[in-house]
């Protein structure tokens, strides 16, 4: 689909001989795989130092739908993992966290051999996760591009203007880097997407029988081509079963032809390929799904299937919250590009006929937009969003946008970097400038400031504990489940904040650091609509509603089971006034012995989504405990 080479400038013709092409060609092929490797490389290590700058905190499932589970995997059932409601009900596939139980294994088995003081042991187990999803990271950014030099040509302008976007984009460089499986997600999406016959939807030359008609499966490597897009979209699908919009909507424009130009290549025999390949390689990649389900979870489960019954039957996704009809249309998309929002919307709306020289290419550009719309739109008609969940989205904007942002900075002058369609030189570069300013200011705040205390207080928390109990900072074995045997210390810190408003184990990381949170299950023994379900309130709200009641009555009880006193208190600073109320000399917890004393806090960032985590976060010692 790349344009072919540029005619030499002066004007004069090219003599090379046929020795001499076929000579150059070999060099020609070698260049372009050295750069293909050389940029992967080098967007790993970008992502890596991406990855280790982070240290701020987004949302609870980049913990607890990855990490929490991987670390009990590896480290076993007396790890102090918390497992959450979700993996008790299988609403999870135990692939995404599978996969960062390799990096803690291969990690924690390295440690095993050398001799390093506590918390470089514990530097190594919170990056381990951290070297895993720059890897994907860095592969999301390298598909893309790859997507787009496949679409727009190799060298051009316009492919390197969408890799240039994803390295740019700060919402990017927030959020790619975290153990979502959405950002899983978009990696085995974009990786689909770039294995992709999108010659399915090219034009059929006159003049061509059937048997040439069907060689977009003739080519060398194109069924294993289709076989990997196959296997990336299955596993995208059973990682998240809305991800199917995407491949439903492309599906549905290479049958019915809607908007595409030309004729289809689209022939029987181009249809038995595609039904035996899906067959195959979505039964591989549901096989493997559920085999490895049933070892993780003791029994035969289908998580996809759990998930749809969570969210539409039973209609429990709306107690985590709920938006407007409209959000990702105008919160998600300006939130996700950015700056470059203005030429994502323009690239789904539109497209410019000389855009590519491609037919092919120009209808795969429409199908993409189809994609995005149609995806868009009815998870619209989802009450519970957040803008995580479009984020495979993402790089398919980056590569809408491409045509028009490139068209918008750049123009072809004599002199300036080379492509397959001549030199080019920037336009507009005071625009420029100010977008890259803006975008590294928000991409700073928002990973190293914004909400930046649920991780520093972990921090804070694990080396008063290295402080005060040095001889118990051992680590299980990896993948050996050993049962606890020894006198458990005492209650190391209890949260009260917001349900999973921090980490846990995987930064809280030694066992023997005991330590306690509020909780938020859902009803789920409720129905739909239920009485029972409107009157029910979480554990968490309880305490917010009236937070010396929930202390009296249910953390500490006169009558009846009452739950350990902590050696530090971990909380928003707007819950002291009730802490000192409950333990004040009139308070019902008078009679505790506790006498608090603010040892730690952190600022929080210039805002917050919720007014419950308004102020500093803080740590106050309770004074019940000797420091050794």
């Amino acid at each position: 689909m790349a344009t072919g080479e540029d005619a030499p400038r002066d004007g004069t013709a090219a003599a090379v001989s046929g020795n001499d092409a076929s000579e150059t060609r070999p060099v020609q092929q070698d260049t372009a795989a050295a750069q293909v490797k050389d940029a992967l490389a080098v967007l790993f290590a970008f992502r890596l130092v991406n990855a280790l700058c982070v240290r701020t905190y987004f949302q609870p499932d980049e913990y607890f739908q990855a990490l929490e589970p991987a670390w009990q995997l590896v480290f076993g059932p007396d790890s102090g993992a918390w497992m959450t409601w979700e993996w008790e009900y299988r609403l999870r596939s135990s692939l995404h966290p599978g996969i960062f139980a390799l990096g803690y294994g291969a990690v924690a088995n390295y440690l095993s051999t050398i001799s390093l003081p506590g918390h470089y042991r514990a530097f190594a187990l919170l990056a381990a996760p951290k070297v895993v999803q720059a890897g994907l990271a860095a592969l999301t950014d390298w598909f893309a591009w790859r997507l787009a030099e496949k679409l727009f040509g190799r060298n051009t302008a316009t492919a390197w203007s969408v890799l240039l976007m994803s390295v740019a984009n700060p919402w990017q460089w927030y959020c790619s880097t975290r153990t979502f499986s959405n950002c899983l997600e978009a990696t085995l999406t974009i990786a689909a997407l770039h294995y992709f016959p999108w010659d399915l939807l090219g034009l059929v030359k006159s003049g061509k029988d059937e048997a040439q008609a069907a060689e977009v499966f003739q080519k060398s490597g194109s069924v294993n081509s289709l076989r990997l897009s196959i296997v990336f979209a299955a596993f995208a699908i059973l990682l998240r079963p809305t991800n199917a919009l995407i491949w439903a909507a492309i599906g549905t424009l290479a049958m019915t032809r809607l908007t595409m130009d030309g004729d289809s290549p689209f022939t029987f025999k181009t249809g038995l390929v595609l039904i035996r390949e899906s067959l195959l390689c979505g039964s591989f990649a549901l096989g493997l799904s559920l085999l490895a389900d049933a070892q993780y979870f003791g029994e035969w489960t289908f998580p996809p299937l759990n998930w749809l019954n969570f969210n539409i039957a039973q209609s429990l996704a709306i107690f985590y919250g709920q938006n407007d009809w409209h959000y990702y249309l105008s919160q998600g998309i300006t939130l996700s590009c950015t700056t470059v929002s203005p030429f994502a919307v323009m690239g789904l709306l539109s497209f410019r006929e000389n855009a590519t020289a491609s037919l092919a290419a120009k209808n795969a550009f429409k199908a993409l937009a189809f994609a995005v719309l149609i995806t868009i739109l009815t998870l619209s008609f989802i009450v519970h969003k957040e803008v995580r969940f479009i984020y495979p989205l993402l790089p398919i904007l980056h590569i809408l946008a491409g045509p028009y942002i490139s068209s918008f900075f750049i123009v072809p002058q004599a002199d300036g970097i080379p492509t397959s369609r001549g030199a080019v030189g920037i336009q507009r570069k005071p625009l420029v400038v100010v977008g890259l300013l803006v975008n590294i200011v928000i991409a700073a705040y928002l990973s190293y400031f914004h909400s930046a205390g649920p991780i520093l207080v972990m921090d804070q928390l694990r080396a008063d504990f290295q402080r005060i109990h040095p001889k118990n900072l051992t680590m299980p074995m990896p993948f050996v489940y050993a049962n606890e045997t020894a006198e458990p210390l005492e209650l190391f810190a209890l949260f009260l904040t917001p349900c999973h408003a921090t980490p846990w184990r995987s930064h809280l990381v030694y066992p023997a650091l005991r330590a306690r949170a509020l909780t938020c299950d859902p009803p789920l023994h409720t129905a739909p609509g239920s009485a029972e379900r409107e009157a029910y309130v979480p554990e968490d709200r309880r305490f917010d509603d009236d937070k010396v009641g929930f202390l009296a009555n249910e953390l500490w009880p006169v009558n009846g089971k009452k739950q350990e006193l902590p050696r530090y208190i971990v909380g928003y600073e707007g819950i002291e006034p009730a802490l000192q109320e409950y333990f004040g000399a009139n308070g019902p917890g008078s009679d505790k012995g506790v006498v608090l004393k603010q040892t730690w806090s952190a600022w929080n960032g210039l805002f917050t989504d919720d007014d419950r985590k308004s102020g500093e976060l803080r740590i106050w010692d309770t004074g019940l405990y000797s420091e050794a």
